[in-house]
């Protein structure tokens, strides 16, 4: 008697999870398609437009061509055994994704201007696959910056490292700082609504966030406050987990894993509340 009343439980959990788990795949994969085509529709843009890619290279030239190449030789900061244009390195790649991911957020005030958000919003499209779509056409771009890096770091010689898993490392790293910084963006676009006000707020963040951080020197050379700041400034975590995967001899002062789990960690929360935010940027 008790194994027939077992094979009926069982069969009836059986008959209710099947399809409570077909809802379920059919929602995760229905939302993993709608933030591919986001991704694919606003890496589009970029193709009829390459000439942000060239504008956008001539920053972090001159980072690593004038400022990197006169503090190597002055040796005015201490970088151990690494020469300062190998530790200045993953610094300018991760500010010039930075840079790139920090207005990408304006798209959506044209977005809205244009009527495209409305559609968007009557639409069962899920807000946060807009949000993620978003972010990940903005590592389409962080990669253009990242080739661009790595070809004048092999000019200047600096020690490279080619691991295919050091550079499986480092397109995840990319994509988490675009992802961040994108959605952080979306975010300010949602609460601004303004162009004018949009970019005056974009400028005043970068450079605060690209100077509280690891980029172009140790941590250890900061005041106390300074240093309080960087530990929660993402893109210390991010320059951190670059700085070891890129170069030879490279180190972590967090661990690797450490980074991309504080970095993936605030790419969900920015993007879960960039979903929320998302409508009222037509209120």
């Amino acid at each position: 008697m008790r194994l027939l009343e077992q094979g009926a439980l069982s069969t009836s959990w059986a008959s209710v999870s099947q399809p409570f788990l077909e809802r379920v795949s059919s929602t995760i994969i229905r939302f993993v398609r709608t933030t591919l085509t986001i991704a694919e529709l606003e890496a589009r843009k970029l193709r009829h437009d390459p000439t942000e890619l060239l504008t956008r290279a001539v920053q972090p030239a001159l980072w690593l061509l004038v400022f990197g190449q006169v503090f190597t030789q002055t040796r005015a900061i201490p970088t151990g055994d690494l020469r300062y244009i190998d530790f200045m390195a993953p610094g300018i790649l991760a500010q010039s994704i930075l840079f790139i991911a920090i207005f990408h957020g304006i798209s959506i005030i044209w977005e809205r201007d244009l009527g495209i958000v409305h559609k968007f919003l009557v639409s069962p499209t899920p807000r946060a696959a807009l949000v993620l779509g978003k972010a990940l056409s903005a590592s389409v771009r962080g990669l253009s910056q990242a080739i661009l890096v790595y070809t004048l770091a092999l000019l200047l010689h600096v020690k490279i490292s080619w691991s295919p898993l050091a550079l499986i490392g480092v397109l995840i790293t990319i994509i988490l700082e675009a992802a961040i910084f994108s959605s952080f963006s979306l975010i300010v676009a949602c609460l601004v609504k303004t162009r004018e006000r949009f970019m005056g707020i974009g400028q005043m963040l970068t450079m605060p966030l690209f100077f509280a951080s690891n980029a172009i020197y140790p941590v250890s050379l900061m005041p106390g406050w300074l240093q309080a700041i960087s530990h929660v400034n993402p893109l210390t975590y991010e320059v951190d987990a670059l700085r070891a995967l890129m170069l030879v001899g490279g180190t972590s002062a967090y661990g690797i894993g450490s980074d991309l789990g504080v970095l993936l960690a605030v790419t969900v929360l920015l993007v879960i509340l960039g979903g929320r935010l998302y409508p009222t940027v037509v209120i």
